[in-house]
């Protein structure tokens, strides 16, 4: 009824005191969280799995993912026609993997058996391990981890051609990107008495399983060193005394008058990328550029066959 000021609830009571309060929610909410923390040091970000993995490395434990490969890291070779190729061509092998319950069909086998004759340890996990170890890649029961490739140092390098005198040969690859190709340069460089390879340490193919079974095991017998900065390892190669022939289609000379009377000295054949070619900084640092007179139908060379080429026109000299 109106005015009824006894009804239940008609009357707000007044509390005696202050009201209650937030409790400090409020303010604490509206406080900063602090600096945000780095990118390796949150758990969702790619960069803390890639922690996570350098420090595997450092551990001496597998990295995570096939055909992986960085400084301080390994290689894996993963699938049964891989790794049967890989045992084949005698690409080292750190440890073999196999998962518990593979099927053993002929190429199994045939793995098994040259396991025995290598000597190789197989060691027998889970096909979950095995997944983890691979980064969930088709790995068919069967994984190869690679030992690490010792590259030489290039002063190293430089020291062994000068001590071969007229003799001295040597490539270097500008920005190479096809370790099939890098292999079969390698495999070049030692059927002509090259006394090693260099090649930049970014942008570029290093020595991963694919340049081993190209190299058809050339790769344990010649040293391929690694250069932090190429342009600058050429240019102190040059102040050293070694020539440094670069190989593009548009040379001032073809890489056959370059040997006999018109050569002399230790030489370093520069040879640059699959598209590209030579990089104006590197084409720069060459005392001569050189080329291999083709069809004019034929738009250039594969950089493993045109390195075959000139190594074999330069070892004449």
């Amino acid at each position: 009824m109106p005015g009824n000021s006894q009804r239940k609830g008609a009357v707000r009571r007044k509390g005696k005191g202050r009201t209650a309060g937030s409790g400090g929610r409020v303010r604490r909410g509206l406080e900063g969280k602090g600096p945000t923390p780095k990118a390796e040091d949150r758990p969702y970000h790619p960069a803390h799995k890639a922690k996570l993995a350098r420090n595997r490395a450092q551990a001496g434990r597998p990295d995570r993912g096939p055909d992986r490969k960085r400084s301080g890291g390994a290689d894996w070779v993963v699938g049964r026609n891989p790794v049967l190729e890989a045992l084949q061509a005698g690409v080292p092998v750190k440890t073999g993997y196999i998962a518990d319950g593979a099927d053993r069909d002929d190429r199994l086998r045939e793995i098994l058996r040259l396991a025995a004759e290598q000597h190789l340890p197989l060691l027998q996990v889970s096909r979950s391990e095995l997944d983890r170890l691979t980064a969930d890649a088709v790995h068919q029961g069967v994984a190869l981890q690679l030992p690490e490739y010792n590259y030489a140092h290039p002063d190293d390098l430089l020291e062994q051609v000068l001590d071969a005198g007229d003799r001295g040969l040597a490539v270097a690859l500008d920005g190479v990107s096809d370790p099939r190709n890098l292999g079969a340069i390698v495999r070049s460089a030692a059927a002509f008495g090259a006394q090693g390879v260099l090649i930049p340490e970014r942008r570029a193919a290093g020595m991963s399983a694919a340049a081993w079974k190209s190299s058809a095991g050339a790769a344990a017998r010649l040293p391929v060193a690694r250069a932090t900065n190429l342009n600058r390892a050429l240019r102190a190669y040059s102040e050293a005394g070694v020539t440094l022939v670069g190989l593009d289609a548009g040379g001032e000379a073809s890489i056959a008058e370059l040997t006999g009377d018109n050569a002399g000295g230790p030489t370093m054949l520069v040879i640059g990328g699959e598209g590209a070619g030579l990089s104006r900084l590197v084409r720069e640092a060459c005392d001569v550029i050189a080329s291999i007179p083709i069809a004019a139908d034929v738009e250039s060379l594969n950089a493993g066959v045109a390195a075959g080429i000139a190594l074999y026109e330069l070892s004449r000299s």
